[in-house]
């Protein structure tokens, strides 16, 4: 029955794709940039024998690629060229949503029973009904601190060159610079993950007076391997992944399931891309230390990533590879590509729902102000698109593994930035999945490719030309966590006292709060957390204490070492 279902919506999915280029719906009209973004981008033709082609390319595609990608800061809505953005984002217009209140620092939504305290510097943070800080921004080390519900921490920097950084705790971080190719600004994110350094390159685009980073591909395959993994294969493949005997695997047992077959390229990429996502789901979770309870097993035995729920997805997966491969020939062609186009600006105006697979940990506000966390693998919905002055999407959770993160069905306000990060790690992991395709034909059950479709991809000239990282990146990575621990201290200390305010009611306490509790080799944050921000600080080179009323809290090297 599964396999039915599965055949029966490739057939419906692909007999839409091609009556919609036979009538003309696929074609791409303008992008953001003085008009409406387009539609979608028409589909590639199929490859055959020792040939194929693809349809005349859009105005504007999207297109990504797995090792590299790239990015550019776009023109602002005003047509000023916009200054590097902070990560923090400013105060702009947000569209009501539900119960949840606006903060008062930053442009989302405050928890119920959050309070947020904003110091005489210009700096702010947010706590949670516990007491514990969720939010910083600290206004002279231009850098914003996120502690997630699930236990990560993430650090973002701007720098005085106009650099960034990124840090997060288990998972890949990145310091990206600014450069400029043919008048247009671009940005290389090189990015360090247990030893490893790869990039990515991104387009600025200003849409809805927010900066977005749209990812773009460092290579471009040729128009006959877009075609063979558009279009289905001859006959359904059986493929085995090999990952039985990993642990990721059998914790996501309930939540995910592959394709018991294979009828195209598109959903061999959608358990490529879900895989992927879980896998690096379980390792930052493994290195925070927070691997708790396996999603549940449903009664029915269907995963949460139900068979309707991962053709939504492969769907998503089937217009990217189109758009790519317009993409592809407008690069060919030495034309510029509209980032409104790739990136989504463009799904936020064709007039269709979208999914989004989050490919990251973020922590979101409901529609009943509670906050609620996602992670990688976790499938959002966009129903219909913000209100042009919004700097924020309301979209619907379709699938998440419980715990601390957003219910099923549940609405939740997800920012711009964010969403758009959202598309850009969908996209750069497929570039991953179209890499090994290629190099995996043939192979493991997977269908020869036509020898049209065995060209080795062209690296994109703005990739080409991008200046390389600097040696000294993964060590201010590494810092990043030490410095955030000082920020947290140093901003919280500088609140003068009364000066909290509450984001929303404090909701009441079903028992009696345990007393508070400060062990050996805590660190900053976590006896702030316990605690609250002490009266007063001493730092003496490695050594701090932390004053409270008849009590002493004494770090050495960012450690509690005694408790006075």
């Amino acid at each position: 029955m599964k396999i039915q279902l599965h055949r029966a919506a490739f057939r419906k999915s692909a007999a839409v794709t091609i009556l919609a280029v036979f009538v003309g719906l696929g074609s791409a009209a303008a992008g953001d940039k003085g008009g409406s973004a387009p539609r979608s981008a028409p589909a590639p033709a199929r490859s055959s024998g020792g040939g194929g082609s693809f349809s005349r390319p859009a105005p504007g595609g999207s297109g990504f690629h797995g090792q590299n990608s790239s990015g550019q800061r776009p023109q602002a809505p005003n047509g000023a060229n916009r200054p590097a953005q902070n990560f923090a984002p400013s105060l702009n217009n947000r569209q009501p949503f539900g119960n949840a209140r606006p903060s008062t620092f930053r442009n989302d939504f405050a928890p119920h029973g959050s309070n947020e305290h904003i110091t005489s510097s210009g700096s702010a943070f947010r706590t949670r009904p516990d007491g514990r800080v969720s939010d910083l921004h600290d206004a002279r080390r231009g850098m914003d601190v996120h502690n997630g519900l699930n236990g990560n921490r993430q650090v973002f920097v701007n720098r005085p060159d106009g650099s960034r950084i990124f840090a997060e705790r288990g998972r890949p971080g990145f310091v990206q610079r600014p450069y400029s190719f043919h008048g247009q600004d671009f940005g290389r994110r090189a990015y360090y993950y247990h030893g490893h350094e790869y990039s990515r390159f991104y387009r600025g685009y200003g849409y809805h007076g927010v900066f977005l980073n749209v990812y773009a591909p460092g290579f471009y395959y040729g128009p006959g391997f877009y075609g063979w993994a558009y279009h289905p294969w001859l006959r359904p493949i059986h493929y085995g992944w090999g990952w039985g005997g990993s642990p990721w695997y059998g914790y996501y047992g309930g939540y995910f399931a592959p394709y018991p077959e294979y009828l195209g390229a598109s959903y061999w990429l959608t358990d490529y891309m879900i895989a992927q996502d879980l896998q690096e789901n379980y390792a930052a979770q493994q290195a925070a230390g927070d691997v708790g309870d396996a999603p549940p097993a449903p009664a029915d035995g269907v995963t949460q990533l139900t068979p309707e729920v991962k053709q939504e997805i492969a769907d998503e997966v089937k217009n990217e590879l189109a758009l790519e491969s317009s993409e592809a020939q407008q690069s060919a062609q030495q034309q510029e590509v509209d980032p409104g186009s790739s990136g989504i600006a463009r799904l936020l105006s064709d007039g269709r729902q979208h999914v989004f697979l989050a490919g990251t940990a973020l922590d979101l506000v409901d529609s009943n102000g509670q906050e609620c966390a996602i992670s990688e693998g976790d499938v959002l919905l966009l129903k219909t698109p913000p209100s042009a002055e919004a700097t924020a999407a309301n979209l619907v959770v379709l699938a998440s593994k419980g715990g601390k993160e957003c219910a099923k069905f549940s609405a939740v306000s997800v920012q711009l930035t964010d969403l758009q990060e959202m598309q850009n790690q969908m996209r750069s992991t497929i570039d991953q999945g179209l890499q090994e395709l290629q190099s995996k034909q043939g192979k493991d059950g997977l269908p020869d490719a036509p020898p049209s479709a065995l060209a080795k991809p062209v690296q994109a000239e703005y990739a080409a030309v991008a200046p390389p990282p600097d040696p000294q990146d993964a060590t201010a990575l590494q810092q990043q966590d030490q410095q955030a621990d000082l920020a947290v201290k140093e901003v919280a200390a500088d609140a003068p006292s009364g000066n909290a305010a509450p984001a929303s009611a404090p909701a009441a306490d079903a028992s009696p709060a345990a007393p508070p509790t400060v062990t050996l080799g805590q660190n900053f944050s976590q006896v702030e957390g316990i605690m609250g921000a002490p009266k007063r600080i001493a730092q003496l080179g490695s050594k701090v204490v932390f004053y409270y009323n008849g009590m002493k809290v004494v770090f050495q090297n960012g450690k509690v070492s005694d408790v006075q």
